[in-house]
């Protein structure tokens, strides 16, 4: 029956992704694609009442807002504590990146394994800072979705006098 309306939510919803993908692609947080792939949304709509939801890789969130590690502070609801990233998860990021141990002042290679544990030390210490690449786009189109929505639903509206005049 709101086919304006359910019309115009899913215009917010694929101009959020669209720009939220264009976001992590200049802010170069696009290395491996899995968070810019994950990017998604679910339009629900019943007889009453429409519902809208977003999706991503669960890291994304963090992304997003930033986390804000022990020695360096963010705006942010995340921070570490007491755990330190899994050193292991570093070794994809590190291999995408080219990243090479090199040798310490003693003349020893730098293994892959100390390579990985000095990374995650430092994003422990001085957190991810917030790229915000999801919710600049966001806020930017919910601001204007009130009078988007109230129009089309005055054009649902129009359309079902219409009908019913008619019928």
């Amino acid at each position: 029956m709101l086919k304006n309306v359910q019309q115009e939510l899913n215009r917010f919803a694929k101009y959020v992704i669209k720009q939220s993908r264009t976001n992590l692609t200049k802010g170069k947080k696009n290395g491996s694609k899995e968070l810019y792939n994950s990017l998604g949304y679910d339009l629900k709509v019943s007889p009453n009442s429409f519902g809208l939801k977003f999706s991503m890789e669960d890291y994304g969130i963090f992304q997003d807002k930033g986390v804000s590690g022990k020695k360096k502070k963010y705006n942010t609801p995340y921070a570490y504590t007491t755990k330190m990233p899994p050193p292991a998860k570093m070794d994809k990021w590190i291999v995408r990146k080219g990243l090479k141990g090199t040798r310490d002042k003693k003349g020893r290679f730098i293994s892959r394994k100390s390579l990985q544990f000095m990374i995650a030390r430092s994003v422990f210490n001085n957190g991810i800072k917030p790229s915000m690449f999801f919710t600049k786009p966001f806020k930017k189109a919910f601001n204007n979705l009130d009078k988007d929505i109230i129009k089309a639903y005055e054009l649902d509206v129009e359309e079902l006098l219409k009908f019913t005049t008619n019928g």
